[in-house]
């Protein structure tokens, strides 16, 4: 286990008490958890790529870490009504669909070339800044009332874009490997 397995690994188990934070208004604690788990994405790939401390632990670790991360918080503040129950549906949708599709794609023997896409990229981070934003409003007692309802919907403008282009991209490699046929 290498030190970006281990942050990444500690990220992981960081989500049940930062929902726990949440969920009992905690949410000082909560704001300044999310920010060292964010913080812990952007160092752990640092750290794995300058060191070259890749491994193939690490490729699956990280982006599970970042979507449980990511999931637990935004169905923790859809259940607070701090944001739209109805964004929390299409973001954790989306996210079990992409999953659901590579795990779909690995049992079927299927080889999954499953690349990061820049829109998908700008999704996370746009998810990333709303809930810095809630918390932050939370925690601070000052409205960003107009910014929290701008992020809102271009998360959701997001999110489904880069779904879709993540299904496309996933099909679109399948059909490449089969000569044309999908099975």
């Amino acid at each position: 286990m290498n030190l970006p397995n281990t942050i990444s690994l500690a990220r992981l188990f960081s989500v049940p008490i930062l929902v726990w934070l949440i969920l009992t208004n905690h949410f000082n604690a909560a704001f300044w958890l999310f920010l060292a788990a964010g913080i812990s994405d952007a160092l752990d790939g640092f750290i794995a790529k300058h060191w070259k401390q890749s491994s193939k632990l690490g490729t699956y670790l990280d982006p599970l870490a970042d979507k449980v991360l990511l999931m637990g918080v935004y169905i923790t503040l859809g259940a607070i009504d701090q944001i739209p129950l109805w964004l929390a549906i299409l973001v954790v949708f989306r996210d079990l669909l992409i999953i659901g599709g590579v795990l779909l794609l690995h049992v079927s023997k299927a080889e999954v070339k499953l690349r990061t896409l820049i829109i998908s990229k700008l999704n996370t981070a746009l998810q990333i800044l709303l809930i810095i934003f809630v918390l932050a409003e939370l925690t601070f007692q000052h409205a960003l009332w107009d910014v929290k309802q701008v992020a809102i919907y271009l998360i959701a403008l997001f999110t489904i874009l880069s779904g879709g282009a993540y299904i496309s991209s996933i099909f679109r490699d399948q059909i490449s490997e089969t000569g044309g046929a999908t099975r």
